[in-house]
């Protein structure tokens, strides 16, 4: 009985061991975050064809807004109807990306967009830029830092909005039986989001402001500032807020966060009014009073917002399905 007992524990050791060994044989060993990033794949032409900025770059004193839509938008959904016109009633210049398949592709690729959007905007306006991003959108831009370490000095203000810093839950269901390469990409257990999270989530010189709202039911848990779109350490400045820490009625969710919610852009102007980032207590109470930015046309606000989740939805429908989460490019381990 003592022999059996003894040879069932061996065995269970052994298996244990064998266990932990695979387990670290198959650890992955991300690139250093000095690490030079690599050229880029997409051709030069449909990097630049995907940027459209206004036409005061360099010529307005203010430092210029990158806007960079989430899943299943484009720019005009996203922010011509509201950000845009709210950032040129304060004369601050802007550029908007417009990402591949709707921004339902390969992040990864989707990234070089980012990466060319930032150089391109910082040598046009002899300046730093500073960068606003709802849902994917937030989230992307810091894969573009992390990887390709000489944007990091060309941007001030980095400004998610239910950014999926750290994935979501909600994507376990929704891929089970396939999805969109971003939605793979955007689970909280996926390679994309460990390679993201790699070594630091932030780097000296930039100011992270990120605001999410406990309403968000795509990108979850966002219950408090350790859910998926807060950021910590790594040596930026960082702000992670709630909408509901400013205005505790705001019940703004995922999609209207993102593209109309008053406290949000209340929360962004004021990262990009100040060095560092937002800091709420600067946000005045009567922002709490009106529920929409102040660029948004209330006469055909409700057309405008219909129009808009009517394209999300198309642009969702047509996404790209696939079976598995892209694998990691070889910049990503240092493989190349």
């Amino acid at each position: 009985m003592r022999r059996g007992g003894a040879s069932v524990a061996i065995g269970c050791a052994l298996l244990l061991a064998s266990l932990l060994l695979a387990s670290s044989a198959a650890a992955v060993t991300y690139a250093p975050v000095d690490q030079p990033g690599p050229a880029l794949s997409v051709p030069q032409s449909d990097l630049d064809n995907a940027l459209q900025c206004t036409d005061n770059l360099s010529s307005a004193g203010k430092t210029p807004v990158l806007l960079v839509p989430g899943t299943g938008g484009d720019p005009p959904q996203s922010f011509g109807w509201s950000w845009e016109p709210s950032l040129e009633r304060l004369g601050i210049p802007w550029c908007t990306v417009t990402l591949p398949d709707h921004t339902q592709g390969d992040i990864q690729i989707a990234g070089e967009y980012v990466v060319n959007a930032i150089r391109t905007m910082y040598v046009r306006a002899g300046r730093k830029v500073s960068i606003i991003g709802h849902s994917q959108g937030g989230m992307l831009p810091r894969w573009a830092l992390r990887f390709w370490p000489d944007t990091r000095a060309m941007v001030d203000d980095d400004i998610g909005v239910a950014a999926s810093n750290h994935g979501t839950t909600g994507a376990r269901l929704v891929c089970q039986l396939g999805c969109s390469p971003a939605d793979w990409q955007q689970s909280d257990q996926a390679e994309f989001i460990k390679a993201l999270n790699s070594y630091q989530e932030t780097f000296p010189g930039i100011s992270y402001t990120e605001i999410y709202t406990h309403t968000d039911e795509i990108v979850m848990p966002n219950s408090d500032s350790t859910g998926s779109s807060s950021v910590h350490g790594g040596g930026g400045e960082i702000t992670n807020v709630a909408i509901q820490e400013v205005c505790p009625l705001d019940i703004s969710e995922h999609l209207a966060v993102g593209t109309q919610d008053n406290t949000a852009y209340a929360l962004a102007v004021d990262a990009l009014s100040h060095p560092g980032p937002a800091v709420p207590a600067n946000v005045a109470h009567s922002v709490c009073l009106d529920p929409l930015m102040p660029g948004i046309n209330k006469v055909t606000y409700a057309a405008d917002a219909l129009g808009a989740a009517a394209g999300f939805a198309a642009n969702t429908a047509s996404a790209p399905q696939v079976t598995a989460e892209p694998p990691l490019r070889c910049y990503v381990t240092a493989t190349c």
